[in-house]
């Protein structure tokens, strides 16, 4: 079983080479709502990268952007150019992009409710073509990042808990086999102590198995303890970058986003109201 209890601090991922490249982007809804304005961000190989914001910043649009899920929402990227690897992927489907490597954890925890765990956990390696071996193998290896699927293996989906449908959703997204996993929101609705777990579990698959993440999240202060790099979107455009140490060490982030300022935490009136005076959206 995996102690994800007791981990060490956050690095910063050995590798400079950058795995994803969004240059620019513009995202349209239904042909007339502009959603997203000119976002940019990099994603280093092996590294945690977090986007940050309140719920409608545009966190959501812009890893559909990158998984190509933005069709099905009438939603298209209408500028920029999203790299991959140093290719363009904004031709291709969600199913040749998961081939390639990425694949998003959806927000909502989205799982086969009639199905078993362990079934829901099998449909994540439906594109591989390596043998059952080697899948049952990969099957081992989610259950040791997640050893309570273990325990509930033959339980129906649908009956468990958030957190354990949480777990599945990405015990199912390791079960391809990605180099990168965008990961929607993955403590919502959780408990503190199982948004701590959830963090955890993310640490040290990357830390273990080398997968990239971009995650996208409301909860700043875990995301940024847990993160290399972050970039916060506000109104659809990114207003702050960077790595995850400085955003903690930032003021402005403090006060927005952690509710701390030099004086102690702000109450909730403070923060709302100092929100109004956001330097970057004069």
């Amino acid at each position: 079983m995996l102690d994800v209890t007791q981990t060490a601090p956050v690095t910063q991922p050995a590798t400079g080479e950058t795995l994803l490249e969004v240059n620019n982007i513009e995202v349209i809804y239904n042909h007339v709502i502009l959603v997203l304005k000119g976002v940019s961000l990099l994603v280093p190989k092996g590294g945690i990268t977090a986007l940050l914001g309140g719920n409608g910043a545009g966190k959501t649009t812009t890893l559909k952007a990158i998984s190509n899920l933005l069709h099905s929402e009438r939603g298209e990227v209408t500028k920029g150019q999203i790299l991959y690897r140093g290719q363009s992927v904004q031709a291709l489907n969600p199913a040749e992009l998961v081939k390639r490597g990425v694949i998003q954890v959806m927000e909502g925890r989205h799982c086969f409710e009639h199905l078993t765990v362990e079934e829901n956990l099998l449909t994540g390696a439906y594109t591989r073509g390596d043998g059952a071996g080697a899948i049952n193998a990969d099957l081992e290896m989610v259950y040791t990042y997640f050893p309570r699927l273990k325990e509930r293996r033959k339980s129906q989906a649908g009956y468990t808990s958030g957190g354990e449908q949480q777990m599945v959703a990405m015990g199912r997204a390791l079960m391809s086999r990605p180099e990168m996993i965008l990961l929607d929101e993955p403590s919502m609705g959780l408990a503190p102590q199982l948004v701590e777990q959830i963090f955890e579990i993310v640490k040290a698959v990357n830390a273990g198995e080398g997968v990239t993440f971009l995650l996208a999240e409301q909860n700043t202060n875990v995301a940024l303890r847990y993160a290399h790099t972050g970039y916060i979107l506000e109104s659809g455009r990114v207003v702050m970058e960077g790595s995850a140490q400085d955003l903690r060490e930032n003021p402005d982030v403090k006060e927005f986003y952690l509710g701390m300022s030099d004086k102690g935490r702000k109450s909730f009136r403070d923060v709302r109201s100092y929100r109004r005076r956001k330097r970057w959206l004069a």
